[in-house]
C-alpha cells in the first residue's frame, strides 16, 4: 500500500540515495504551504511534521529496501506496459495516493495551514511520493515506469482533493482489509514468506473498498446514522504470477489455479464520523480509517457465482 505492491520490484541502493532527494523536496513544498499565511502557522508544529515526516519517510524507504529491493543494473529512462496482477496493484497505487494525501491534509491543518493550500498541498503528498518512486523504476532495468501507475497515483489524489474542495468532506473513502491465503505456500519469494510479507505482497488476501457515507447524502435533520456506510469491494483469488501463473516454483510443480475476479457489497463503518471530543481519538480514528470493518458480506464470481459470507475481512 504504501507503493507499487508488484511482486518484480527491483531496486539498487542508489535509488534510496535519490529518494533523500525527493525528501528535500517535500519538506520545501510543505514549508512553502504556510508562506502566505505565517501568522497563523504553529512554526513549532511544522517543524515537528518535517522533521517527522523526514524520519518516517526514511525509515518506510529502508523497510522497503530490504523488504524488496534487489541489486539490478541501472538502465536509460523508459515505460513499460504493466497489466499485472488483474488490476489489484493499481488499486493499491490508488489507495495510498489517497490516504498519504489525506493524513497530509490533517497534518498541515493541525500545523496551521490554510485550508485551500493544506488541501492542495496535502492531497498531492500521496502522488509525488508514489511518482517519484515510480521515475526511480524508469531508470531499472529489471523494471520501468508505468504510466498506468502514474493515472492510479493521480486517482487517488484526486478523489481526495475533488471531495474536499467540492464537499469539505470525505463522502467516499478508498479502504483495504486482508485475510491469509492458500496461494503464498507456493511462490513465497513473489507472495511473501512471512505474515507482514504476505500482508502487502499476496494480492489474493487483499481486498480494496469503495465506502460511501450514506448520511452525507440525506436531509441534515435525518436520524440515520452518521457513521455507517456501504461499500463495494475488489479482490482476486487463484493468481501466483504477475501475468501468469507459473508451473513450478524451485524445481516444485504448482497446483494448477484459476484466477478469478471477486466483487463484493457489504455495509462498513466511518470511525472519523464516530462522535467524541477526544482529540487523541479522532486522530487515530483518521489513521484507522483506512481499515475496512469486518461485517456479513455478500460476493460474487464467475466460478461461484453469488456467495455469503457471514463475516469477511
Amino acid at each position: 500500500m504504501l507503493s507499487s505492491l508488484h511482486s518484480c520490484y527491483l531496486y539498487t541502493y542508489g535509488k534510496v540515495k535519490k529518494i533523500v532527494l525527493f525528501l528535500l523536496l517535500c519538506c520545501f513544498i510543505l514549508s512553502s504551504a504556510a508562506q502566505e499565511d505565517s501568522t497563523a502557522v504553529n512554526r513549532k508544529r511544522l517543524n515537528f511534521l518535517l522533521i517527522g515526516g523526514a524520519a518516517a519517510y526514511t525509515g518506510t524507504m529502508v523497510g522497503l529496501y530490504h523488504l524488496w529491493y534487489k541489486d539490478n543494473t541501472q538502465s536509460s529512462f523508459h515505460f513499460i506496459n504493466d497489466s499485472y496482477w488483474m488490476g489489484m496493484d493499481k488499486l493499491g497505487h490508488a489507495t495510498t495516493s489517497y490516504w498519504v494525501g489525506r493524513i497530509s491534509y490533517h497534518s498541515l491543518k493541525w500545523a496551521g495551514v490554510k485550508e485551500k493550500h493544506a488541501i492542495w498541498y496535502g492531497g498531492s503528498v500521496g502522488f509525488f511520493f508514489l511518482a517519484t518512486i515510480e521515475i526511480f523504476d524508469g531508470f531499472s532495468d529489471g523494471w520501468g515506469a508505468s504510466v498506468g501507475d502514474l493515472i492510479a497515483d493521480a486517482a487517488g489524489a484526486g478523489l481526495f482533493i475533488g471531495q474536499q474542495l467540492g464537499w469539505k468532506e470525505q463522502r467516499f473513502i478508498l479502504k483495504f482489509s486482508y485475510h491469509p491465503s492458500e496461494y503464498a505456500q507456493y511462490r513465497p519469494d513473489v507472495l511473501g514468506s512471512t505474515s507482514f510479507e504476505r500482508m502487502l505482497k499476496d494480492y489474493n488476501g487483499q481486498t480494496y473498498w469503495l465506502s460511501g457515507n450514506i448520511h452525507s447524502f440525506l436531509r441534515k435533520e435525518s436520524r440515520f446514522p452518521k457513521w455507517l456506510n456501504v461499500a463495494a469491494g475488489y479482490g482476486v483469488t487463484g493468481i501466483t504470477g504477475g501475468c501468469e501463473n507459473p508451473p513450478e516454483y524451485n524445481g516444485k510443480p504448482i497446483p494448477e489455479f484459476s484466477p478469478t475476479s471477486r466483487v463484493f457489497l457489504t455495509l462498513d463503518i466511518d470511525l472519523t464520523r464516530i462522535p467524541t471530543r477526544s482529540k487523541v481519538l479522532k486522530g487515530i480514528f483518521t489513521v484507522l480509517g483506512i481499515i475496512k470493518i469486518p461485517m456479513p458480506t455478500l460476493e460474487y464470481n464467475a466460478k461461484d457465482n453469488f456467495q455469503f459470507h457471514y463475516l469477511y475481512f
